[in-house]
């Protein structure tokens, strides 16, 4: 006899949605909660980067793909994103201090990371964890995993990765951009390349491969030019 065809239910539908938002927002409540100042800054990024990681393992691991389809591409388009990131202020070197970038809506470049712990070396490890392999897997869940489906179908489950529609695919760009303060322009772009990819290669692996190319080079070149402003 035939089994009958799966019936998506509204509690199903909440679930996955959490899996791929709650990592996300956890992040950013830990983001949030840093200028509270209740913790040291080495216990804090710890504590953020065990409790993040912790999400995603153990809760949101079912949604979770990292087997990239295209490495080669994927390895040059995150190191492409990072020069395009990186290129504005190397041409221009005053390019950010218009009022454009730094206002009160975005902030100023002005780095996260405490002069006296640049040369931590468990401080730059964490960081570095943090923004090579949790961000990239966290953001991309949520920017292409969900929102950029969310804003086709509320039932998210019902849309391909990679649909491209104009409205989800701009708003999920402008989104993405806004969370980079002042550097909205690039962070713009990085959203408008990561969103094309993922279209390109219908493969979260391949966004997560991206994006986590993209950070471990700018994660580089932070630490060796000393260019601390990249960390907000």
């Amino acid at each position: 006899m035939a089994q009958p065809a799966a019936v998506s239910t509204p509690r199903g539908h909440h679930e996955t949605t959490a899996r791929y938002v709650l990592p996300f927002v956890v992040f950013i409540a830990f983001l949030a909660l840093r200028n509270v100042a209740l913790l040291p800054v080495r216990p804090e990024y710890a504590l953020h980067a065990i409790v993040v990681a912790g999400v995603l393992v153990l809760y949101s691991r079912p949604v979770i793909r990292l087997r990239p389809r295209r490495w080669a591409p994927t390895l040059i388009l995150g190191a492409a994103v990072f020069l395009i990131w990186v290129g504005p202020d190397l041409l221009f070197p005053h390019y950010r201090q218009q009022w454009l970038f730094q206002n009160p809506l975005t902030g100023a470049v002005r780095s996260s990371l405490p002069a006296g712990l640049r040369t931590d070396p468990v401080v730059l490890m964490l960081r570095v964890f943090r923004a090579v392999i949790v961000v990239p897997i966290v953001e991309e869940l949520f920017w292409r995993g969900w929102l950029m489906r969310w804003l086709i179908e509320t039932d998210f489950r019902r849309v391909p990765f990679g649909t491209y529609a104009p409205l989800s695919f701009w708003v999920t760009a402008l989104m993405f951009a806004s969370e980079h303060g002042p550097f909205w322009d690039v962070g713009l772009i990085a959203g408008v390349v990561y969103n094309w990819w993922a279209i390109q290669t219908k493969s979260l692996a391949d966004c997560i491969l991206a994006h986590a190319v993209t950070n471990a080079a700018l994660c580089a070149w932070v630490i060796v030019a000393g260019r601390w402003e990249y960390w907000l």
